[in-house]
Formats: C-alpha cells, sequence, structure tokens
C-alpha cells in the first residue's frame, strides 16, 4: 500500500468530478462544457500534445483570449509534467521573444488573432519553436503569413485518443512560467512548482471560504475572471474556482459592454481586476442597464482608490481589496469586512489581513518589525508556502528579492493592531520633498473622491530646490468643467491638511488635466512612464 500523495495541480479536479460533474464552464461564443467534458477535453489536450512529441520538461507557450482553452491549457500542460508558459500578450514584441528563448519555448499554442504579433516577435527570436494554432470554430481560417504552422489543435485534438495515463511525479516539478517586467533590465521569470500552486489554491479557499461578511467566495459562486488569465494565472482563482466546482464564464476579448452583459446573462456573481478595468465597467453604456447588486468583486494590482469604491457601492457591487505580486503567486492579504458594519468604505480600501499561512511582517532597513500601531511604516516582506522561490536564470535578483529570509515586496505600508495591512506606497513611488516623504497613493484617494474625477495618478517631479514635487494628472468624468475641476481638488486636499490627515508639504503645486494614462501592460498606471512623459517645470 501506497499513501504518498503528492500536491499535483490534477488532484484538484478529484472533488467536482464526484461531486457536480454536470456543472457548466461557459466560454463565451464558443461553447459550454461540463466539467465531465471539461476533463475530457484535458485528456484529449495532453494527447494531442504527446503525440507531437512534447515531453516531461518540455516548455509549452500559450497565446490566448481568457477562453476555455486557456483553463484547459492551465491544467492539462502542467499534469503532464511539461511547463506552462503563459506568454504576455501585451508586452511589445521584442520583449516576447525575449521571454521565448529566456524561457526556452518547445511549443507556441496561438490563438489566431495574436499570429501577426508572434510573426514579429519569432523574427527576433533565436530558439527554433513548433507552433499550433487554436480557432474559436473548426470553419475558422487561418491566415497565411511567413510563420510555419506545424498544426491546429482542435483538429488535433478531434484525432487524439480520448484517454491520457496523467502521471505521478515529484510535487516540486515546476509546473508554470510567466514574466514580470519592471522599471528596468529585461523581464523577469516566475516560476511555480505543482505544490505551490496547490498550496495557494487551498491558500485562497481557506481565506475567502470562512468569511463572515457577504464578500466570502463559495460554491454557490458563479465565477468570471476579468484579470488576464496571461497575468499570475488569472490570480489563482481560475484553479479555485474549478476546485470548488463553480459555474464559470470565460469572456474571451476584454469589452466592457460584453463583460457587463455577461455579469447579467449569467448572474455572475464574483470577479477580480485592476481599478482601471472596474472604472471602464462602470462608465461603459451597458453598465446602466443592468442590475450588478449582487456582483462581489476583488482589486488588485494597484490600490483601490476612495472615489472609485464609492461608484461601485452606489451601484451595489460588493468591493473590496486584496494584495499580492506577480512573485506571490499572487494573494498575501485580504479585507475580512466586518458584518455588522458592510458600509465602512476605508475599511474596504485596506490591504487587508494576511490569507491562511501567510506571515507577514512589516521592516525597517536592518529588517527589524516596525510597531503594529497603525502609524509607523516600513517595507512589507513576507514568507508562504507558494512564494516564487527564485527568478529563473538571475541569481543577482533572487538573491536582492530574498535578502534576509523573507521575500521583499517593494511596498511601503504599516500594520494597525487588527492586523490589518494598509499600503502606503511602493518605495520607487514615493515622493521625497525637501527631505520629506509624500505617499502618491494617499493623494491619489483624496482626489479620486472628488465629483468629476474619473482617474488620477500622483507622480513626484524633479525639483531644482526640493528634489521632488508632487503632481497630479486627472482623466476628468466626461462632460466636467476642467477648468475648475483642480480647484475642487485642490479644496478636498486642503481640507485633509486642515483636518490634520495630510501634510501641508504634500500639497501638489501642480494639478494637469489628461487625456488618458500611461497603463502597463497588465492594466496599472505606469507611473514610470508618466514621470518620462511630465517636464519638471
Amino acid at each position: 500500500m501506497n499513501a504518498d500523495f503528492p500536491l499535483l495541480i490534477k488532484t484538484l479536479l478529484a472533488a467536482p468530478l464526484q461531486t457536480v460533474p454536470d456543472q457548466q464552464i461557459i466560454s463565451d461564443g464558443i461553447g459550454q462544457f461540463t466539467y465531465r467534458d471539461f476533463v475530457c477535453r484535458l485528456h484529449r489536450l495532453a494527447s494531442a500534445l504527446s503525440h507531437v512529441g512534447v515531453r516531461q520538461g518540455d516548455v509549452v507557450g500559450v497565446m490566448d483570449w481568457d477562453t476555455h482553452r486557456y483553463l484547459e491549457c492551465f491544467f492539462a500542460v502542467p499534469m503532464m509534467g511539461a511547463v506552462l508558459h503563459t506568454i504576455n500578450i501585451r508586452l511589445s514584441p521584442a520583449q516576447i521573444a525575449y521571454t521565448i528563448d529566456h524561457a526556452e519555448d518547445d511549443v507556441i499554442l496561438v490563438q489566431v488573432d495574436f499570429l501577426p504579433l508572434l510573426e514579429e516577435a519569432m523574427a527576433m527570436a533565436k530558439r527554433p519553436v513548433r507552433l499550433f494554432v487554436m480557432r474559436d470554430a473548426p470553419t475558422g481560417e487561418v491566415p497565411i503569413g511567413a510563420l510555419a504552422i506545424d498544426g491546429i489543435v482542435d483538429s488535433m485534438m478531434a484525432a487524439a485518443p480520448l484517454a491520457f495515463d496523467f502521471p505521478d511525479f515529484d510535487e516540486n516539478l515546476r509546473a508554470t512560467c510567466f514574466y514580470t517586467t519592471g522599471t528596468t533590465g529585461d523581464p523577469k521569470g516566475v516560476t511555480y512548482s505543482h505544490r505551490q500552486l496547490v498550496m495557494h489554491t487551498m491558500g485562497i479557499l481557506s481565506t475567502f471560504g470562512p468569511m463572515a461578511a457577504s464578500n466570502r467566495f463559495h460554491t454557490h459562486d458563479v465565477y468570471m475572471p476579468i484579470t488576464p488569465m496571461f497575468h499570475v494565472h488569472g490570480w489563482g482563482f481560475p484553479y479555485a474556482a474549478t476546485t470548488l466546482g463553480l459555474k464559470q464564464i470565460y469572456p474571451g476579448r476584454y469589452q466592457p459592454d460584453n463583460l457587463v452583459r455577461l455579469i447579467d446573462r449569467h448572474g455572475v456573481t464574483f470577479s477580480h481586476c485592476v481599478p482601471t478595468i472596474l472604472h471602464m465597467l462602470l462608465t461603459c453604456g451597458a453598465a446602466g442597464e443592468v442590475d450588478l447588486a449582487k456582483w462581489k468583486v476583488v482589486i488588485g494590482g494597484s490600490a483601490l482608490p476612495r472615489g472609485l469604491a464609492e461608484a461601485a457601492l452606489a451601484r451595489g457591487i460588493n468591493v473590496f481589496s486584496a494584495y499580492g505580486l506577480s512573485e506571490t503567486c499572487p494573494l498575501l492579504t485580504t479585507v475580512h469586512l466586518d458584518p455588522a458594519d458592510e458600509s465602512d468604505v476605508t475599511a474596504r480600501l485596506k490591504a487587508g489581513r494576511p490569507a491562511a499561512m501567510v506571515e507577514l511582517r512589516v521592516v525597517d532597513t536592518k529588517m527589524r518589525d516596525v510597531p503594529r500601531d497603525g502609524v509607523s511604516t516600513g517595507e512589507i516582506v513576507a514568507r508562504a508556502p507558494w512564494l516564487n522561490e527564485a527568478y529563473l536564470k538571475n541569481a543577482d535578483a533572487t538573491a536582492a528579492l530574498w535578502r534576509g529570509g523573507y521575500m521583499h515586496t517593494g511596498d511601503v505600508g504599516r500594520i494597525e493592531a487588527d492586523g490589518s495591512l494598509i499600503i502606503t506606497d511602493r518605495l520607487k513611488d514615493l515622493i521625497k520633498s525637501g527631505g520629506e516623504w509624500i505617499s502618491s497613493l494617499t493623494l491619489e484617494s483624496i482626489a479620486s473622491a472628488v465629483d468629476g474625477v474619473a482617474e488620477v495618478a500622483a507622480i513626484g517631479i524633479s525639483h531644482p530646490k526640493w528634489g521632488e514635487r508632487p503632481r497630479l494628472l486627472v482623466v476628468p468624468v466626461e462632460g466636467t468643467d476642467t477648468e475648475r475641476l483642480p480647484a475642487h481638488i485642490t479644496a478636498a486636499l486642503e481640507t485633509e491638511i486642515a483636518a490634520g490627515a495630510l501634510s501641508k508639504w504634500a500639497l501638489p503645486e501642480r494639478i494637469d488635466i489628461v487625456a488618458e494614462l500611461a497603463r502597463t501592460s497588465v492594466g496599472k498606471i505606469d507611473k514610470k512612464r508618466l514621470r518620462a512623459q511630465m517636464s519638471p517645470s
């Protein structure tokens, strides 16, 4: 008798197959599948990949919209013992080429829409890679281009055997790989093992499930991701939703009106996204036509601005924050609402309490804990069973990430007496003016609550005397009097200064009205680009 039970991704499928095999997974515009169908498709996909030579340790890249196919790759590829490389389709062709070479991709599964992008990237890539095309329909045409296509995935799956023997192996085998872009240098490879992904899934379920308030994640939810699947495994929730056997909706392209209609049509109750996406959904034409009162939304990637939270709550949306990084798989903390006071907007803006199995500290430059008094600040460091152990082929960056035995997040925060974390800024986004630190997040949160402000970014601009001075870049709501808006924002900031909640020195000397804010590849506000675009004058 062998009692050994490795923590492999395939183990996440055991419960839903036994309890809800007829539950639906819907891929908008493509089709719908039961969990029983889903597992059959995993066998066929693995059989098809095995037939073309994919073996344990090989790297399989994927370029697709958020469809059922991506979810199938989340499972089938690592269950074979291969490594899933979720290619960031929003990177430049040169960056994509770098990640293909660096990850040592052997095979790429590419949806037809991304063939032109991949053609540009492969012209710069050094590694020979076999390419297999994914179509939304069996009759879909494959564009003729310079790339040599080795096969059509849906045809390969149709011809593949229905049964594939997914083996047991070491739970520490690498399962996934993706790339995170920083402010300098090439993208860095982040990898996760089977054990880490299973532990992270358990961390999500044991953190969000037992919540006493209405923002919990449970078996009656209907789940739809609004975070790209290439970004940290869709924040890990596709694995968690599948483990629970939830009805799942995969929206394909992120078109705001369609996303809102999908929420309404399928009764979606749980999603996650960055603030930018939520703002787009709240302001799209379809938003005024549907009831969003049953929708729970986890906000991550960037701080949840007060103005956005208030706008969402006014629509009945149960919006709240969570916190993590690409290097943390990503869950570190989430908000635990007081069941007796779910109207507390301020509580929803916090990063929240540590997730199950997460050890979280706020430390000074000598790795000493600062007081947990809600006032003292320092860098946030962490340990958990699922954190990225090493950047792929980058020992120097790994050493910096794990100096002192804890993962360094690069974020500054403070911890309250009840363990709640409040992020005050990114280390690189803090504004240092005249020797004083100014929090860009605090300025943004105050300004975001002013009527007429759609989005706002606070950045530090070089100053000959003070080093830096804060500047606000504001995207106005359509139809707003933009001549008066800066004065209204200044008045709101001065009110906080008078109340002692903000230093007088933090008052921006300049507020610019702009048409849009630069974004990173995952939809965050790109302050590096904004600082480069703004002159010091």
